[in-house]
């Protein structure tokens, strides 16, 4: 732990930070104006770095290196434009989420267009013309291309900020950063100024990616590394702040590169591996910088939009018809193995739709009824699953015990991190979530001698009596039916009346006494728990389980199952998890290029079906009920 060796982390550290607020400046601008999460930044990151490794090596020789970047930069905000004018301007006043889901798909079909077009190996571009040498510094040898990349980020700042502060496109940009709908009452041409705004903000993400050509080679992962770590910036610097980002790029950055920089220290006798801290520490500074400045060091509240989508309907008991169908789909599910006695995958493939139903209906609780949104829903779910599995390996605690005890292994870590979680709203809420759940994530993955580290842990089996499949899918089917009919149940009792009263007006909820905050997390807990007893199935029908049960991927999952479901009906939920799963299950089984496929059809889903396919059900239920009670009247009045 030298002094130079601190020196020349610290100036790691601003190379970092330039590369990374690159991205989450255009992420930033994207969601101060359009206010969409866009979750396939990333992915124009990947695509910059990509399209600069094929212009250097094409155009190199007669263009040259920096305007083979340049251009790179220019293909991706062209891209961006596109993208926006042909799909996302058709969705703008669509709930928030779906926009989500949409952006999500974005990123399924970009990622294999990627594959086709580059293949799976990763490429490793030339060295910068000029830049290709180190320099010394403090007796140390530093890149000479991380200096250039130092000064990049003030620049781009500092151009930025002029543009926004200098010209009337810059005006009308903080202006819709403001109050979009009033910019639209003005006259000026909102659909042209969000597709401006979009372009210039892929095409920063692809300047970004672009100029980590010369350091690290273009691979698939980018997209996802690259949108974790810019939504934590934005958030942390504040949604819609250009200073915002820059300043808590610079602050992350700095505090990973000391990390590395101390390295292994002894506390007090006890090793402490600060360099581990690399995975999580962003996540932390969200975390803590949430809890203290919700709103991010430079932010502040955003005006609410005033599309909010479709007012919510009452929630209304089931018709004895809707019970009957359901009694008779419970019996044919029952009946499921022995019908496909000759296809043993088809039960394993319904249990995998049972507990994806049961994780889905989890988070439907808190996301529908209770108006949170979660992006670390993954976390109760993992927690579930590696408490059954430790409960099994470690206390030798027998399996039927041990699927009682991991849920609630799943509702202490709710009940912790709900209580931080429901003091937020909106996306600061889905942020935190997502914080808590990668931070449970790093622990998983780095605690080698007790969960397994990246390895996990296997030999989870259940009891003796459920080693046949079918037996198994049983318990499972009796469980899961358990689960999401006690939610529903819930929803029902004064505590769900409640819970929908915060929703829908805090102001007034309060006004008559009902606690929203204490509802809330009592929500989270609820929810939790039953996220908890779907992992503790997953464990026990795999066999074995990973970090991967943790990971923002699951939490991803589930919320593309709810918003495919719909999000405003009880049954959307289950819908959409089988649906998402015997999808995800069918493609990629049938076709190389599965992510296009499957992201292609959860667009065509979200143009078709903006209020969910079980909420399009409804509606349509209900038009065709209406129509039949007016012909009934007009015959009533024709007789009379």
């Amino acid at each position: 732990m030298s002094f130079s060796g601190f020196i020349v982390q610290l100036l790691n550290g601003l190379a970092s930070a330039s590369s990374l607020f690159l991205v989450a400046a255009g992420l930033s601008l994207i969601f101060g104006v359009t206010r969409i999460v866009n979750f396939a930044h990333g992915s124009f990151f990947m695509v910059g770095i990509y399209i600069a490794y094929t212009l250097v090596e094409k155009l190199g020789g007669s263009l040259g290196f920096w305007p083979a970047l340049l251009l790179a930069a220019l293909a991706v905000g062209i891209l961006g434009a596109v993208i926006e004018v042909v799909l996302l301007r058709r969705i703008y006043k669509a709930p928030e989420l779906f926009q989500l889901l949409a952006t999500f798909a974005l990123v399924l079909v970009i990622k294999d267009a990627v594959l086709w077009l580059w293949g799976p190996d990763e490429l490793l571009g030339p060295r910068a013309p000029g830049l290709s040498g180190s320099v010394m510094i403090l007796g140390r040898q530093f890149p000479s291309y991380d200096l250039f990349l130092i000064v990049v980020g003030p620049l781009v700042l500092g151009l930025v900020w002029m543009l926004l502060t200098r010209t009337r496109f810059g005006t009308l940009v903080r202006a819709a950063t403001q109050d979009r709908e009033m910019v639209s009452a003005l006259g000026v041409n909102q659909a042209w100024l969000f597709t401006a705004v979009f372009a210039l903000g892929a095409l920063l993400a692809g300047l970004g990616g672009a100029l980590q050509l010369p350091r690290e080679p273009a691979t698939l992962e980018m997209d996802l590394n690259t949108i974790g770590a810019a939504f934590v910036v934005v958030v942390v610097g504040g949604m819609g702040s250009i200073p915002g980002a820059y300043a808590a790029a610079l602050l992350i950055a700095e505090i990973k590169a000391i990390c590395i920089w101390l390295g292994v220290v002894d506390v007090f006798g006890i090793s402490v591996s600060f360099s581990k801290l690399t995975l999580v520490v962003d996540f932390l500074v969200m975390a803590v910088v949430l809890v203290w400045r919700p709103w991010g060091l430079f932010g502040r509240p955003q005006a609410p939009s005033r599309y909010v989508g479709m007012q919510e309907e009452p929630l209304r008991r089931a018709s004895k018809t809707y019970v009957v169908a359901a009694a008779v789909f419970g019996l044919v599910l029952a009946a499921a193995p022995l019908l496909t006695a000759d296809s043993p995958y088809t039960t394993v493939l319904m249990i995998d739709l049972l507990i994806a139903a049961l994780f889905a209906a989890s988070l439907h609780f808190i996301m529908g009824p209770a108006g949170m949104h979660s992006f670390g829903h993954a976390a109760y779910f993992g927690l579930g699953a590696y408490g059954a599995a430790l409960l099994v390996r470690a206390s030798g605690m027998p399996m039927e015990l041990a699927l009682v005890v991991a849920p609630l292994v799943a509702a202490i870590g709710a009940f912790v991190y709900g209580w931080f979680a429901v003091r937020l709203s909106g996306v600061y809420l889905a942020m935190l979530t997502l914080a808590f759940a990668q931070i449970t994530w790093a622990i998983t993955y780095q605690w080698d001698t007790f969960t397994g580290g990246s390895n996990g842990l296997t030999g989870v089996w259940p009891a003796e009596w459920l080693s046949d499949k079918r037996v198994y899918y049983w318990l499972t089917l009796a469980l899961v039916a358990l689960g999401v009919l006690g939610l529903r149940r819930v929803l029902f009792s004064p505590f769900g009346y409640a819970l929908r009263a915060g929703r829908d007006s805090v102001l007034r909820a309060d006004a008559i006494g009902i606690d929203v905050k204490r509802m809330q997390w009592v929500a989270f807990v609820i929810a939790g728990t039953a996220a908890g007893l779907a992992g503790a199935l997953y464990a026990f029908s795999k066999g074995s389980i990973s970090p991967e049960s943790l990971s923002v991927g699951k939490s991803v999952d589930g919320l593309v199952m709810v918003l495919l479901g719909g999000i405003q009906t009880l049954a959307g939920p289950v819908v959409g998890a089988v649906t998402f799963t015997w999808l995800h299950d069918t493609v990629a089984r049938n076709t190389d290029y599965w992510r296009a496929m499957l992201g292609a059809i959860i667009l065509l889903l979200v143009l078709l079906f903006p209020q969910g396919i079980a909420g399009f059900a409804k509606q349509l239920s209900e038009r065709i009920r209406t129509r039949g009670a007016r012909e009934t009247a007009k015959l009533e009045e024709v007789k009379a």
